[in-house]
């Protein structure tokens, strides 16, 4: 096999890299930062692989510049920052890394719906400012976890071992998908309901469907509305799929209890209220941070880069 030039757009956990060097001459971008276009253009010049991150626009103009590129290894699971269509009329193979990270951000879901459920950051603030003054029996009250309802707005993989969890605090799971599980496709109780089901019934509500032309803004002033207002809404999927004024406005005005957010809808940027909001926990986007987690991922992006140069067929193709 003919070695190939392959540009990684931004510096990935060692083990998938030096893999890839094995087979490949590897250029890492020397920025620990997000790439424009025109770097991202001028760097891989000549690649015939491109690893890309999932802030990474690798649109018609980008796809169109890079003559060489043959294989986009992204180094996500979402694949929305590509134009995937775009891509297979050029001949171009576009990879993914699915699965590998669907405990880690189950985790940060949970996180944040105990963090909601229980005031824990706005709790540790108090305590830094010095306002815990002792315990009396209204003091910083939350809610608790047992026979209430999770609603799950995408039962996929993550939004399984998210149910799973929360089985064990007590929470009864409905959810919604396009269409409900078949039977035997989970090995716990829920119950499939409509969409407005979900909004009207559930206690805390978790998103985790992918980014789509049909799920963009799936959650608006609207669907807000139509929630209990002692209800949560935790986000660790995709911001767009929330308008995210209209959550403030939700916020602010007590349509619902409080919100826990890892994405947000024009990210890196969050809307400066949001940050002004006690009843809002933030993250910044970590549901996949964890080291063992991103190290696997690197490996998988490897792993698809070589089967493709190989003459064999990714194992995480998109397209």
């Amino acid at each position: 096999m003919c070695r190939k030039n392959i540009f990684i757009t931004r510096k990935i956990p060692e083990p998938g890299v030096e893999k890839l060097k094995k087979i490949s001459d590897v250029e890492v971008s020397p920025f620990d930062r997000n790439l424009t276009q025109y770097e991202i253009i001028q760097m891989a010049s000549g690649a015939q692989g491109l690893v890309s991150m999932l802030n990474d626009n690798i649109d018609r103009e980008l796809i169109d510049s890079l003559t060489d590129i043959r294989i986009i290894a992204n180094y996500a699971v979402g694949f929305n920052n590509i134009d995937i269509e775009y891509a297979k009329e050029k001949g171009i193979v576009v990879t993914n890394t699915p699965g590998i990270l669907t405990e880690a951000t189950a985790d940060i879901a949970m996180t944040l719906i105990l963090c909601v459920a229980r005031r824990i950051v706005e709790g540790d603030r108090l305590v830094r400012k010095g306002g815990f003054k002792g315990v009396s029996p209204t003091f910083f009250l939350g809610v608790e976890l047992q026979n209430k309802v999770l609603g799950v707005y995408g039962m996929g993989r993550i939004g399984q071992a998210l149910a799973k969890r929360a089985i064990n605090f007590g929470l009864k799971i409905i959810y919604h998908n396009r269409r409900p599980l078949g039977g035997g496709s989970i090995d716990f109780p829920a119950q499939y309901v409509s969409f407005d089901e979900l909004l009207k019934e559930a206690d805390f509500i978790s998103i985790h469907a992918p980014l789509t032309s049909e799920t963009r803004h799936r959650f608006t002033k609207k669907e807000f509305e139509k929630m209990k207002n002692g209800a949560y809404f935790i986000n660790t999927a995709r911001g767009p799929l929330v308008k995210e004024e209209d959550l403030v406005q939700a916020l602010k005005e007590g349509w619902i209890a409080g919100a826990g957010l890892d994405v947000y809808e024009f990210e890196p940027e969050v809307h400066p209220d949001l940050i002004t909001l006690d009843n809002a926990v933030l993250l910044p986007h970590i549901g996949s941070a964890a080291t063992e987690v991103r190290e696997r991922m690197s490996i998988m992006v490897a792993d698809n880069l070589i089967a493709f140069f190989k003459g064999e067929s990714p194992p995480n193709r998109v397209n």
